[in-house]
């Protein structure tokens, strides 16, 4: 099944964001040579694809697991949360109704 993952950003959390990112993309390419991944990606905290130093607020990955638990787990394992990149991880069951 299909799980939503959205990572809240701590405030001015840029620095540890940036650290921690190529850890956080290894795991994403993992899901992804898996064929699990479905879509990931940062909230910019201006309306721009490159904030700059405003950031971001967030991130949202969109990933196959066995199980909600499976999902958090991995969630909760994320480089972002070890960093303190996250304020708060929410994890819920997703199901995709487009494109088909």
């Amino acid at each position: 099944m299909l799980y939503s993952i959205v990572g809240r950003d701590v405030p001015a959390s840029l620095e540890r964001r940036l650290a921690a990112r190529p850890a956080h993309v290894e795991r994403l390419l993992a899901l992804q040579a898996a064929g699990r991944l479905i879509l990931a990606g940062p909230f910019p905290a201006v309306d721009s694809s490159d904030p700059g130093a405003a950031g971001f607020t967030g991130s949202l990955i969109v990933a196959e697991f066995a199980s909600l638990q499976a999902a958090q787990d991995w969630a909760n394992a994320d480089p972002y949360v070890a960093a303190g990149v996250y304020e708060e991880v929410q994890v819920k069951p997703f199901k995709k109704t487009f494109p088909q």
